[in-house]
């Protein structure tokens, strides 16, 4: 029979709130609904086990206010990825003699236009790790203001940019990335201090769903917009929006329970309980970053690699889709940014369903964290690399080859409660400083992505042409995950731990000790 956290505190202290009962459940790993017997892969644990009491749920109030946070960073993610996506499809507006005559148009080839549309993640790579460090060390949710509000800058600005030249509209799209750089560090900040184990996939998604929900928006509307009002007005609008989420984002959001001033003590004890007292430390802590662990760690360069291979794959279908449907399909310019905008529909809901399947299963017990997230990452990357294979070789036909791009994409939801979420189960502590090296290697990725497509395409309408792109994505979607499922992990690494640094000190000197003490042997004479 299953208990709420205040009907087994009331039983166990006659009282409906019991912060020594959580403390006793943390340290003790005792659990109020008692585990079915399950067979797991060796080396792992069962998600109850690794987090105790994480799959306790609290009462209260309707609102939690975890859930309002993860609202504010989907929000974030949201109009992070409009300012980033508007481009692909308004490149295709600003070199077209197609739309309103009083818009400029410029004459730029398909190496210029992979050019600009990489150049964003020349600066993105650039403030990953750094990004990283700050949202972990001092404040997320500060950081994450000031660089939404410089992001909204450089896309206000961005059509005067381009009108001086195609090198300026490098510039504005690099300060762009610049700005995002800090986006998915400080989410993953949030994330650690706010989501327990048994909720962490169901509130990843939720948070980076924003992303296809961005997309889908930006790729749907830029093509009307661009048609009737000209392209500029894509990044004016979406600018005036960049700015009214920017100040909603630093009025709701708060770097931890502990200082949000709406979250109740019942929640806050709930979420620290479940998380683990250890696990995180607290907003006083300054902690060294244990740089060496992390970076000889085996499950963590499996999450380089993998990461490495989903941006190549996913920023290749996002950069160049509406390409694709205009060269090959033959698509105008409002259909390209509506069925541009098709697939991301479509990963937006299976990464709605796919949360809530991955963390039914976890609170079940039917298998561990690190099989859970394995099991997504397999659904995204060997799916996905599946149906490129099968664009790669299909005809010309629209209804199909959108079929199947939609469902390419969709299927990347899986990544969503797999490599993207697996930061935070290795290490809470140190989970947006990982994800700024992740991210900032993988990027480098989405740089090469479009500039390999720009050397290969060199004829939009060329079936073959676009054929090598697909089948080169599919190729290092299978190698990367691979790679993951045989040494990514999902359990807590010893390095996470505040006092790592000092325990190994103290073990090593012990060890020290221990051959010094021992039996000499005696000297020949």
């Amino acid at each position: 029979m299953n208990l709420d956290l205040k009907e087994f505190c009331q039983q166990k202290y006659g009282r409906a709130t019991c912060p020594s009962a959580a403390m006793d459940i943390a340290e003790n790993g005792k659990s109020v609904t008692p585990a079915a017997d399950v067979h797991l892969p060796m080396g792992e644990t069962p998600a109850d086990q690794q987090h105790p009491a994480s799959h306790l749920e609290l009462g209260g109030p309707w609102l939690k206010i975890r859930y309002l946070v993860v609202f504010c960073c989907f929000l974030a993610n949201a109009i992070s990825y409009m300012m980033r996506v508007n481009l692909s499809v308004a490149i295709v507006a600003m070199t077209s003699t197609d739309g309103p005559e009083d818009v400029p148009h410029y004459d730029w080839d398909e190496s210029i236009r992979g050019t600009i549309l990489s150049s964003f993640f020349w600066g993105y790579i650039v403030t990953q790790v750094p990004s990283g460090y700050v949202a972990a060390r001092y404040s997320a949710t500060k950081l994450l203001f000031c660089m939404m509000l410089v992001a909204t800058a450089a896309t206000l600005l961005f059509p005067t940019a381009a009108d001086l030249g195609w090198e300026t509209a490098c510039v504005a799209r690099v300060i762009l990335g610049l700005a995002q750089g800090s986006l998915l560090p400080c989410c993953h900040a949030l994330l650690a201090k706010w989501s327990p184990p048994g909720e962490r996939g169901r509130m990843s998604v939720y948070a980076y769903t924003g992303q296809p929900f961005g997309n889908v928006v930006a790729l749907s509307c830029s093509g009307l917009i661009a048609a009737s009002a000209g392209w500029p007005w894509v990044f004016y609008a979406t600018g005036a929006i960049g700015l009214f989420t920017s100040v909603l984002f630093i009025l709701l959001a708060a770097d931890s329970p502990a200082v949000h001033k709406l979250a109740s003590r019942d929640e806050r004890e709930y979420i620290e309980t479940s998380i683990g007292i250890n696990s995180v430390a607290d907003n006083t802590q300054r902690l060294r970053t244990p740089w060496k662990a992390i970076l000889t760690s085996v499950p963590m360069w499996a999450l380089i690699i993998v990461h490495c291979g989903q941006n190549w794959g996913f920023w290749t279908l996002l950069t160049e889709i509406p390409s694709y449907m205009d060269g090959v399909l033959g698509f105008d310019l409002k259909q390209n940014g509506l069925l541009s905008a098709l697939p991301y529909l479509g990963l937006w809901i299976f990464g709605l369903i796919i949360s809530w399947v991955s963390d039914h299963f976890l609170k079940k017990n039917c298998y561990s964290i690190g099989t859970s997230r394995k099991i997504g990452n397999s659904i995204a990357h060997y799916g996905g690399a599946v149906m490129l294979i099968l664009l790669g070789f299909m005809s010309a036909s629209q209804t199909a080859a959108v079929s199947v791009l939609v469902v390419a994409v969709a299927l990347n939801a899986g990544t969503m409660v797999g490599y993207q979420v697996n930061h935070i189960d290795l290490s809470p502590n140190f989970a947006s400083t990982m994800m700024g090296i992740t991210n900032g290697l993988g990027n480098i990725m989405s740089i090469l992505g479009p500039l390999v497509v720009g050397f290969i395409v060199t004829d939009k309408h060329s079936g073959e042409q676009w054929r090598t792109v697909w089948l080169i994505s599919a190729a290092i979607y299978v190698v990367a995950n691979t790679i993951f499922v045989i040494f990514g992990s999902g359990e807590t690494q010893p390095w996470n731990s505040p006092d790592y640094k000092r325990t190994k000190a103290s073990s090593v000197q012990d060890s020290s000790s221990d051959r010094s003490s021992s039996p000499q042997p005696a000297e020949k004479l």
